[in-house]
């Protein structure tokens, strides 16, 4: 009799085992699909862009001076309509707040923008130096575009009309 036990036992043990097995493939593909619908609304909703998101309330996009006033250039995206538009904001070393769009008019084709290096931004594309106290200050040629802002209650305020502006920059259409 125990003989027949354990034939029993073998052939109900592969059984189970598929079962196990069909689960795991369907928890897999129910984390597979929510993985997917995740990226999806990250894509809708201003993840898409290559730096941190921000948004506009009442038709402005604020930012709190006390985390942009170290010298360090901070780079942000702001969606709108699906197209992405990236800038950077800075305080140059003679004390001004500084922003322009992460583009210029030679080199915004490439999509490529700027890095920081010390007191200056640099073309990521064509290499070209630019002192950080003259941003916003000089501008065409490969010159970070102009954005310009206000300061108000301790909050760098860029007007999203002036955002919209800019667009033209980063749409994936070359005009």
């Amino acid at each position: 009799m125990v003989d027949r036990e354990e034939k029993r036992a073998q052939f109900e043990e592969p059984r189970h085992r598929g079962g196990f097995a069909r689960i795991i493939v369907l928890a897999v593909g129910v984390l597979l699909a929510a993985g997917a619908g995740f990226w999806a609304f990250l894509g809708e909703n201003g993840g898409s862009g290559k730096y941190p998101a921000v948004s506009a309330r009442a038709g402005e996009v604020a930012l709190p001076l006390e985390e942009i006033s170290d010298g360090q250039a901070h780079f942000f995206s702001y969606r709108h309509q699906g197209e992405t538009i990236d800038f950077f904001v800075l305080k140059s070393h003679d004390g001004v707040i500084r922003t322009a769009f992460d583009a210029c008019d030679v080199c915004y084709q490439d999509r490529k923008g700027y890095r920081q290096e010390g007191d200056a931004m640099v073309c990521i594309n064509c290499g070209q130096r630019f002192p950080s106290d003259l941003i916003n200050e000089v501008r065409g040629g490969c010159n970070p575009a102009p954005l310009k802002p206000s300061i108000r209650d301790g909050q760098l305020v860029i007007a999203e009309a002036a955002l919209l502006e800019g667009a033209w920059y980063f749409q994936q259409e070359k005009i």
